[in-house]
């Protein structure tokens, strides 16, 4: 396996704007690493990059200690596994795990060992004599990793390879990959747009918008501490609520915001730069709203809010509940699955300061203060 290094790689088409513009990224030997954003974001034309289909336009592109930019996919020592399998159909499962091993002219017994050895991984000894036509789309999507594993690569890509089975077999599958990463302890780079496939398997997450890395880090850095607007609303399900409010003053405990119906909150948040009547934005994720039962007194400097039901998702283990705020806001709260709710009905809503979130008017978050900060915060 091999570590990957990219400096200040840009990828452009003629003359036409930069699809990926200076991205910076060090990926350790034995990690995963998922490429995610929205569809058009870059993520599949940089793993596109990394595998030799697309030349720089410039930077630097190294794989373990060797410079890499111009040499051809087959020089690179990587392996991919694409979206729609790409198995040899009038092949077997064995034939299309062997192909590539026998083009680079491996012995017989080389082939056959490393052929099984993937296969007895994969848990699919018992489907090699079988024609792909014959295997489900989990069982297919299994034979590919095993064509690449066979490999040996330094590199293994996926580009988005559990997009087309259907959700029960792409969370089983989500599980074997990862099991398969800590089996092999291999060097791994995955394309997906879905963040729960990136926060499932990554040991770090590049997110990815308008061909910019917007923030780089493990999936709870990302969840708990986005760098801007956009992370915070594209990680996390459903998305993070944004509220407009301004700012009344500011201290070493956060923000006291105000928003529109007068309704005040102090966001537990590093202040610097806040001033004053500044117009920023509110965030608050679902899960860390909560509906307050009746007669229970609300807490204090947290966020409190009357608002009606307007629609109601039953989930089973939770319910997410669609409020409307009395200045016509929307607010979306994930709760107890097994309470009693009705359409129309007037409750209130709350958070603790440690749940809110700021953002200025570029995007860019305030990091929030950590409960230790607070409690010393609080003691000043």
């Amino acid at each position: 396996m091999a570590s990957v290094s990219l400096k200040n790689l840009t990828k452009s088409y003629g003359a036409h704007a930069p699809v990926l513009h200076d991205i910076s990224l060090d990926i350790a030997d034995g990690e995963f690493v998922v490429l995610v954003g929205p569809s058009g974001c870059g993520k599949s034309t940089l793993l596109r990059v990394l595998c030799g289909l697309e030349d720089i336009s410039s930077g630097e592109l190294r794989i373990g200690d060797d410079l890499v930019n111009h040499l051809p996919p087959a020089e690179r020592g990587i392996a991919m596994v694409f979206q729609s399998y790409a198995l040899y159909p009038h092949m077997t499962v064995y034939r299309n795990m062997a192909f590539g091993l026998k083009l680079q002219g491996a012995s017989a017994d080389d082939l056959d060992r490393r052929v099984r050895e993937a296969a007895r991984v994969l848990h699919i000894e018992h489907l090699l004599d079988r024609l792909p036509r014959e295997l489900s789309g989990g069982q297919r999507q299994r034979v590919a990793i095993g064509r690449a594993i066979v490999r040996q690569p330094r590199l293994f890509l996926f580009d988005e390879p559990l997009s087309n089975l259907d959700a029960a077999l792409r969370a089983k599958t989500r599980i074997e990959l990862a099991r398969l990463h800590r089996e092999l302890a291999a060097t791994m780079v995955y394309v997906t747009h879905d963040q729960v496939e990136a926060m499932t398997l990554g040991d770090k997450i590049v997110v990815l918008h308008e061909g910019r890395v917007q923030q780089c880090g493990t999936p709870l850095q990302l969840y708990q501490q986005p760098a801007n607007r956009f992370v915070a609303t594209f990680i996390g399900s459903p998305t993070m609520n944004l509220l407009p409010v301004r700012v009344i003053h500011t201290s070493d405990r956060g923000a006291r915001v105000q928003l529109p119906s007068g309704a005040q909150a102090l966001a537990a948040v590093q202040a610097d730069g806040l001033q004053p009547n500044q117009s920023v934005e509110l965030g608050l994720r679902p899960e860390h709203a909560r509906v307050l039962a009746p007669g229970e007194q609300p807490p204090a400097d947290g966020l409190t809010l009357d608002a009606r039901i307007s629609l109601v998702e039953h989930l089973g283990e939770s319910n997410l509940l669609y409020l409307q705020l009395d200045d016509g806001q929307e607010l979306v709260v994930r709760g107890d699955g097994d309470a009693a709710v009705r359409l129309g009905e007037t409750v209130i809503v709350t958070a603790p300061p440690q749940a809110l979130y700021l953002f200025d008017a570029h995007g860019h978050a305030h990091a929030r203060l950590q409960p230790g900060n607070m409690r010393q915060a609080h003691a000043a």
